[in-house]
Formats: structure tokens, C-alpha cells, sequence
């Protein structure tokens, strides 16, 4: 979990996370393609950052037209800070 969050050391994903923690950003979920332009980051490595995030639990998944949107879940983000907290 905690090589999803500090790789690469740029801090991109943490910068994603609170991007969509947003307002605006947080109601409505963002697609590949809003994190790609928001970040200046070729499609692909927006694509893997946003799965990478998936998969560690941290974000949902919804439709809209058809289209993926990514948004925070609030809950599992709360859990991992508590795990960090403790010493994880």
C-alpha cells in the first residue's frame, strides 16, 4: 500500500488524491482523460495512476455516458490514515 502512495517520488498520486477531493471534482469523479490535461501526463500514466489507486482501494469506480469516473472513497482513505497512524 504504501509503495501505491510514494511511487514515484513526485508525489503524483497523493497530488491526484487531493485534486479529487476537490469541490466539483469530488461530486462528479474525473476521467482518464481530466487527470491526464490536469497533470500534464500522457494518457497511459494517468490511466495506470488512476488503476493503481483502484486497486489499493482508495478510489471508486462509476460510469457516466459510458465513461469511467474516478472518485475518492472517503472510508478506506480514513482507513489507511488510521493504519499509517498506528505505525503500519
Amino acid at each position: 500500500m504504501d509503495t501505491v502512495l510514494r511511487t514515484p517520488a513526485d508525489g503524483t498520486r497523493l497530488r491526484i488524491l487531493a485534486w479529487l477531493k476537490e469541490p466539483g471534482v469530488a461530486e462528479r469523479g474525473a476521467t482518464v482523460d481530466a487527470v491526464a490535461t490536469r497533470f500534464a501526463l500522457p494518457h497511459a500514466v494517468a490511466r495506470a495512476h488512476l488503476r493503481l489507486l483502484a486497486a489499493a482501494g482508495l478510489l471508486r469506480t462509476g460510469h457516466v455516458a459510458g465513461r469511467p469516473h474516478y472518485r475518492r472513497d472517503e472510508a478506506r482513505i480514513a482507513e489507511v490514515a488510521r493504519m499509517f497512524e498506528k505505525g503500519w
